[in-house]
Order: structure tokens, then C-alpha cells, then sequence
């Protein structure tokens, strides 16, 4: 169990026992329209109301999807980063379900509670980072890969949010969705972006070195560039080999890394030497 995974369960667990002995508190959580006639609207709802669930069935499968496959993802993309992703896609889905009820796909009156927007996002996310990982699927008697397993959600929702009067909220799930895929193509962008990509687009950053000889107590002010790689003025030194070499090191351990994922997605994380698993799971909590 990864430590944003098991405190997610137990918030959710928590909101809903509350929630069953004060029945209040999910008009005030649950998601209302922004524009809805008795004023029922509130900001925070776009983050509360992923805490909130109509009833036992409806937590139990979004806190065993979360179980299964968010300590996977979180695993993959560390702890903040997870966290990060999780409310990105939460905070998606729910101002995705706004515009279906503000262009009259969905009901004005009606409130949205639940975390599966949130949940559908960990879905995407798992057939983006592990899209030939094979899952077996009720009732479907042989397994199917991972990103036809996502996709085939994605249009069942599609298909459902257009035809079907359920009450279930589909296009928030596809808002989920949309927001994970979004951010997921905006690391991977940033991830291959050269080493020295924000270092060439922001100004040289300067320091000032304040030394005192024990000799004379003098004090002897210097000015250097921060982005020069060595040199001197009058009686200072300096050097920044250090920066650069933490940065090399750094880009190593990234490649390591991608190699290991690119391994889990080949053969799956049994595939893994415990090396590999250790070195992993470093990474996943920094």
C-alpha cells in the first residue's frame, strides 16, 4: 500500500461513515451547477465532492479500482506527483460535468458526488504508462491489453453520457479522463525537453560572496556570475563543476528509471530484479 493511496482510502471511508450519521454534510459537499437557481453552489464542492458517495456499491468499486490500480500509478509517478495528478483530474471532471450542464447535456438540478472522475484518470493514466499489460476482465474469458481496456471504458462512457438517463455522471468520467491525459502529455513534454532548457530561458542569476581575512579584518566583497563554469576576480575563486556534475547524475538516475518502466511495460513488474524494484520505490518517494 503507497502512503497517498491508503490516506485517500481512509479519507473517503471517513467522509462516508460521516456522511451516513449527518446526511447534511453531502448538500454541502456534493457538487452543485455554478449557476443553480437555490443557490447551492459552492467553490470548495469541486474538490469535496470526489469525498462524497451515494452508497455502499458506489464506494466500494471506486476505493477497489483506486486500491488496485492507483498504488501502481502513484508508484510510477511518486507521491506528489500522484497527488498532484489525482486532484487534476478530480478537479477536471467536475468542472467537465459544469459545461454538460451548462450547455443542457445534463440536468441542471442535479448533484454530482463521487471520486470516479478521479478514478477514470488513474484508469487512463494506467493504459498510457503500461498500455500492453494484460488484465483479465468479467465477463470477458481471455485477457485484453490495457489500452483496449481504457479506451473501451472511454466509449462506453462516451455512449452513455449521449443516450443514457441513469444518473450516473459520464461525461464527468470523461473529464477525468481528458485532464489525465493532458497533464500525463504535459510531463512527458517537459521530460524531454534538453537538460538545459530553463537554464538557457531565464537571465543569469548572481551572487555576492562576503569574505573576511583573519589578518586584517577587512572585508572583501566579490560579484560572479552563477552560470559561469569557473574563473576568478582579484583574490576569490570559485567553481560550479558540482552543479553540473548533480545535474549529470541526475539525468543518469531519470534513464535508469525510464528503462525500468519501459521494462514493467514490456514484461510487467515481476520482470523486475530487486534491485530495480528498490531503486524504483526510491523513486517513487522523492
Amino acid at each position: 500500500m503507497t502512503k497517498c493511496v491508503k490516506y485517500l482510502l481512509i479519507l473517503n471511508v471517513v467522509a462516508f461513515l460521516i456522511d451516513m450519521v449527518m446526511p447534511a454534510l453531502g448538500n454541502i459537499c456534493a457538487l452543485y451547477y455554478f449557476d443553480d437557481p437555490y443557490g447551492r453552489f459552492m467553490p470548495h464542492q469541486l474538490v469535496t465532492y470526489m469525498f462524497m458517495h451515494g452508497d455502499f456499491m458506489h464506494i466500494f468499486f471506486n476505493m477497489f479500482a483506486l486500491w488496485m490500480f492507483g498504488r501502481i500509478i502513484e508508484q510510477s509517478l511518486g507521491m506528489k506527483r500522484f497527488l498532484i495528478y489525482y486532484f487534476v483530474c478530480g478537479i477536471g471532471a467536475a468542472l467537465v460535468q459544469e459545461v454538460g450542464q451548462a450547455i443542457g447535456l445534463i440536468s441542471p438540478l442535479s448533484s454530482t458526488v463521487g471520486a470516479s472522475g478521479a478514478i477514470y484518470g488513474i484508469l487512463l493514466a494506467f493504459g498510457m504508462l503500461y498500455p500492453n499489460e494484460k488484465m483479465f476482465i468479467i465477463p470477458i474469458p481471455v485477457p485484453i491489453k490495457a489500452k483496449w481496456f481504457v479506451i473501451g471504458y472511454a466509449a462506453i462512457e462516451l455512449f452513455e453520457g449521449f443516450h443514457s438517463s441513469d444518473g450516473v455522471a459520464h461525461f464527468a468520467h470523461l473529464g477525468g479522463m481528458l485532464f489525465g491525459i493532458i497533464l500525463i502529455l504535459y510531463w512527458k513534454e517537459k521530460a524531454n525537453r534538453p537538460a538545459n532548457y530553463f537554464d538557457r530561458q531565464t537571465k543569469p542569476k548572481w551572487k555576492v560572496r562576503t569574505n573576511t581575512k583573519p589578518s586584517t579584518g577587512k572585508v572583501q566583497t566579490e560579484s560572479y556570475n552563477k552560470d559561469e563554469r569557473s574563473g576568478s576576480y582579484g583574490n576569490g575563486k570559485f567553481s560550479h563543476s558540482a552543479d553540473y556534475q548533480y545535474n549529470a547524475e541526475q539525468q543518469a538516475r531519470n534513464e535508469q528509471i525510464d528503462k525500468i518502466l519501459e521494462k514493467i511495460r514490456a514484461n510487467g513488474y515481476s520482470s523486475l530484479t530487486a534491485e530495480e524494484k528498490k531503486m524504483l520505490f526510491d523513486a517513487s518517494n522523492k
